[in-house]
């Protein structure tokens, strides 16, 4: 990776001078300041290899294009990112990358547009009609159960690569065979949990085509509305993007950096949003129907009877009863208590206190063994 450093060093871009720090490159510091450069291979939070050429600029006393993720800063350079020979390169690299690109298109309606897509919109580019258009793989070709896969899609920029290594550490992606047979592979040629994915999802996550995408979204539509929430299924409070359509969450990605979790999600937060429109899912309070009877206990013998829907007043209020009636028939240690893991570091920690100091128990446990 990069070292950067607090040098400061300002140049042009468009004629408009930027600051950024020694060690950044074109791009990035482009980015920064709200100007446009397109790119398929780069990422922030990755390796820079400069393999799409997509990124091509014009630098003032340079020969040529250059390209802007492999180019670093330098006082007082002056960079063109928009000109007839800079737009007709990114042409040309988007034409060469759709000829080994197939897209079946499924649910191309109904589904969000991709970073290539974007730029061949953008670009006008389409596939030229003597590039042969047959698939040279099979379509969903893992067995994954959370992640699609359609190497017909892929344009070799090695972003599933590079963050299964650099950030998730499994080494799941690599490359196989060399030249025009480049491909992208799991493991030996293996299934991905062959060999060792964690389905987390990152690869998806930072794929720019869709060869790789969430198998639980496919064809679930363009959403309406994208929420920035917490994560509820652990402490840690990892920040993602819930995709909503009808109300409905139709995938989770993550769209700003999270001060905890980066741009990384464990499989439970990225693909077990399955959990809220569950009909199993218990919606409201429930006690079981003895509660509610005049003496609120079991006479001997007697089964625990049927669960009944109460609201959150008559649950709470049957709850701080009981809690009372332990401990003055039998004390404090009588009672434990359990703490959820879909509960905040605070909520918990509120939770254990009012089981110290309040109900006086020091047999307080947690669900979660992390």
């Amino acid at each position: 990776m990069r070292k950067e450093t607090m040098e400061e060093i300002k140049i042009k871009v468009n004629g408009r001078e930027v600051c950024g720090r020694a060690g950044q490159n074109v791009l990035e510091v482009a980015r920064e300041n709200g100007i446009e450069i397109p790119a398929l291979c780069y990422h922030p939070h990755l390796s820079v290899v400069g393999s799409c050429r997509l990124c091509a600029v014009e630098v003032k006393g340079m020969w040529g294009v250059q390209m802007a993720c492999t180019l670093n800063l330098q006082e007082g350079m002056e960079v063109t990112t928009e000109s007839e020979i800079i737009s007709q390169t990114r042409k040309s690299v988007l034409e060469l990358l759709l000829m080994k690109y197939y897209d079946e298109g499924y649910a191309r309606e109904d589904r969000e547009e991709s970073e290539f897509e974007h730029w061949l919109n953008r670009y006008q580019v389409s596939r030229p009609s003597w590039v042969d258009s047959t698939p040279w793989t099979q379509k969903d070709s893992d067995s994954n159960p959370f992640v699609w896969v359609d190497m017909n899609k892929c344009i070799l920029c090695t972003r599933c690569v590079r963050v299964c290594s650099e950030i998730q550490g499994s080494f799941v992606w690599g490359t196989s065979q060399r030249g025009a047979d480049t491909h992208i592979v799991a493991g030996a040629g293996q299934s991905m949990l062959d060999a060792g994915c964690e389905s987390c999802g990152l690869c998806v996550q930072v794929c720019p085509t869709g060869a790789l995408d969430d198998r639980l979204s496919i064809g679930v539509g363009i959403p309406e509305k994208i929420v920035n929430t917490v994560c509820t299924f652990c402490g840690v409070g990892c920040q993602l993007a819930l995709h909503v359509k009808d109300n409905k969450i139709t995938r989770v990605s993550v769209e700003n950096d999270g001060p905890v979790n980066g741009i990384a999600l464990c499989v439970k937060g990225r693909y077990g949003f399955q959990f809220v429109d569950h009909p199993d899912r218990l919606r409201k309070p429930m006690v079981r129907q003895y509660l509610l009877d005049g003496t609120g206990s079991r006479e001997a013998g007697q089964g625990r009877g049927e669960w009944v829907e109460v609201d959150w007043d008559t649950a709470l209020s049957i709850a701080a009863r009981k809690f009372a009636q332990i401990k003055n028939q039998s004390g404090s240690n009588a009672i434990g208590v359990l703490a959820s893991a879909k509960c905040t570091n605070e909520e918990n920690y509120l939770f254990q206190k009012f089981a110290r100091q309040v109900v006086g128990t020091h047999s307080v446990d947690h669900c979660a063994r992390l």
